[in-house]
């Protein structure tokens, strides 16, 4: 069944990704951006994906670009929250300005981008959210205390809104990616990624379209009893 979809920072990377394997599913989609202008109308001329900027750090803005992708698109069933940023430093090192950037955009987005179409959800008795958290919200990592400080609390937010939205067919579910072949990772030096590969027990980096596929499922009519879970798609990286 087609629905209308909302993925927060897709028109790159893994967001990307997850715009165009849910417009394969059928959904119509909306992608939003921060500030890459050039990216998203090149990713709309090749997709047909449309694309909306707003910054998820703002309720304010991320309430009215809702409201415009819900009038121009659809009713939102389904909502990925995908947006987020690092600003990594030793903790010693980091500033206040870090720790709130990375937590307004990666935690408090969240609330903003689901927050909206919640109510929606619960009149039309169903809705799919789905957070896309990281390996390192679960595990930790040295110069990342903002970053997987959010990450782990989007895990918390995902077990929570499940237990809320139950009853009225919503369910919330996390993916938690690993280390996956972004232009981001593949910008880092060779030494640097080969180090990072080695910690991989499958030998290599994830792609962007295997976490996608995590996506369209717990979007899919077929994952209706799973909620307030979170999957691991780390190459055996770490379990929980």
């Amino acid at each position: 069944m087609a629905r209308t979809a909302l993925v927060t920072g897709g028109s790159r990377g893994i967001g990307a990704a997850i715009s165009k394997a849910l417009k394969a599913e059928g959904h119509n989609v909306a992608a939003t951006y921060a500030g890459n202008d050039e990216a998203a109308a090149k990713f709309t001329a090749e997709t047909g994906i449309k694309t909306y900027k707003w910054n998820v750090a703002s309720y304010e803005e991320s309430a009215a670009g809702i409201a415009r992708v819900e009038q121009e698109v659809g009713p939102i069933d389904i909502v990925v929250a995908n947006a987020g940023i690092t600003r990594d430093a030793p903790f010693h090192k980091m500033t206040p300005e870090q720790w709130h950037e990375v937590i307004d955009t990666n935690l408090t987005g969240v609330f903003n981008t689901v927050h909206p179409v919640w109510p929606g959800m619960r009149e039309r008795k169903f809705g799919r959210v789905i957070v896309i958290s990281s390996i390192n919200g679960q595990k930790g990592q040295f110069a990342q205390v903002n970053y997987a400080a959010t990450k782990a609390g989007d895990l918390g937010i995902v077990k929570s809104l499940a237990q809320e939205g139950a009853r009225a067919g919503i369910t919330a579910n996390a993916v938690c990616p690993g280390y996956i072949a972004t232009e981001m990772v593949m910008a880092v030096p060779e030494k640097v990624r080969e180090s990072i590969i080695s910690m991989i027990p499958a030998g290599r980096l994830g792609e962007p379209e295997e976490i996608a596929r995590c996506v369209t499922f717990l979007a899919s009519d077929d994952s209706q009893f799973i909620n307030g879970s979170t999957i691991s798609a780390n190459g055996g990286q770490f379990f929980v």
